[in-house]
C-alpha cells in the first residue's frame, strides 16, 4: 500500500473574487501533491465554488477532489453543482455535512448518504461519467452506507496509534487517507479545540508552536512520513494551512 502512498493536499479556497492566491497554493504545492482537496465553504464561511477552483487546479495541470456539503443545497443545487462539474471535467468530489453556517440556516432536504445516491444515479445519465465519490470519517465505527463510498478520508488526528487501531478495527476496503493537519500557531489549537472536541492535541505540541510556529510544519511532515511507513493506509489528505509554503519545502526535502 505505501507504494502508492498518496498526499492530497487541502487548500484554502478564496473568499474575495480573485484566483491569485489559489493558484500560489497549487504551484507551490504541485510539487509534493498527488491531488487536491478544495473545501466548500469551509468553516461556514462563503467562499468561490469548491467546482470552480477544481477546474482551475486541472487547468494548472492538477488532480482535484470537490468538496461539496449539504448544508448548503437543496436537490435542484446539488443537481446544478454536479452538472457543472461534469461540463468542468470535475469526477472526484467529497461528501460532508458541513459546519455550523456563520451567516443564515442549514438546508435539512439532503444527507450525504442521499447526496451520494443521487450523484450515482447522475453518473449512469448519457453525457456523465461516473463519479468518484469520498466521504469523511470519525475515528469510531463507520457506517455500513459510508463502506460503498470509492475513498475514505479519516478526522484530523494527532495520535498516530489511534489512527492505526482505528484502520485495523474498521477493515475498509475502499482506499483510506489519514487526516494530518498542521498546527500553524498556539490559537489555531485554541479554536480547534473549542470546535473540534474530538480532536487531541498534545499540550506540548502546542507549547513548542508556541515558541517556535515552524514546530507545527515539522510534526505534521514526521506524521506523513511515519504513516506512509505504516503501510497501513493509502495516502493522507494534509491541510497545511497558511504554513503551505514550509510544508512543501520540508516534504519535497
Amino acid at each position: 500500500m505505501a507504494d502508492e502512498f498518496e498526499v492530497v493536499c487541502e487548500i484554502e479556497p478564496p473568499t474575495h473574487p480573485d484566483l491569485r492566491h489559489v493558484r500560489h497554493q497549487i504551484g507551490v504545492l504541485a510539487p509534493v501533491a498527488d491531488a487536491f482537496l478544495i473545501p466548500d465553504n469551509h468553516i461556514g464561511r462563503a467562499t468561490v465554488s469548491s467546482v470552480a477552483v477544481a477546474h482551475e487546479v486541472a487547468a494548472m495541470g492538477g488532480r482535484s477532489i470537490a468538496c461539496l456539503n449539504s448544508r448548503d443545497r437543496n436537490l435542484l443545487g446539488l443537481h446544478r453543482d454536479l452538472l457543472t462539474a461534469a461540463a468542468y471535467g470535475v469526477h472526484e468530489f467529497l461528501f460532508v455535512h458541513g459546519d455550523q453556517p456563520t451567516a443564515g440556516t442549514r438546508t435539512s432536504e439532503l444527507t450525504v448518504r442521499t447526496m451520494i445516491a443521487e450523484a450515482r444515479a447522475m453518473g449512469e445519465r448519457d453525457g456523465f461519467r461516473p463519479p468518484r465519490i469520498g466521504v469523511a470519517a470519525g475515528l469510531r465505527k463507520v457506517p455500513a452506507w459510508k463502506r460503498e463510498a470509492d475513498f475514505v478520508f479519516a478526522q484530523m488526528s494527532f495520535d498516530t496509534g489511534a489512527l492505526l487501531r482505528w484502520r485495523e478495527e474498521t477493515a475498509l476496503t475502499q482506499k483510506v487517507y489519514a487526516g494530518v493537519l498542521v498546527l500553524a500557531s498556539a490559537a489555531m489549537a485554541r479554536r480547534l479545540a473549542a470546535t473540534i472536541p474530538d480532536i487531541d492535541i498534545p499540550a506540548a505540541l502546542v507549547d513548542r508552536v508556541a515558541a517556535d510556529p515552524r514546530a507545527g510544519v515539522a510534526e505534521a511532515c514526521d506524521r506523513v512520513a511515519a504513516l506512509r511507513e505504516t503501510g497501513a493506509f493509502d495516502g493522507v489528505h494534509l491541510v497545511p494551512a497558511s504554513r503551505y509554503r514550509e510544508v512543501a519545502l520540508t516534504l519535497e526535502g
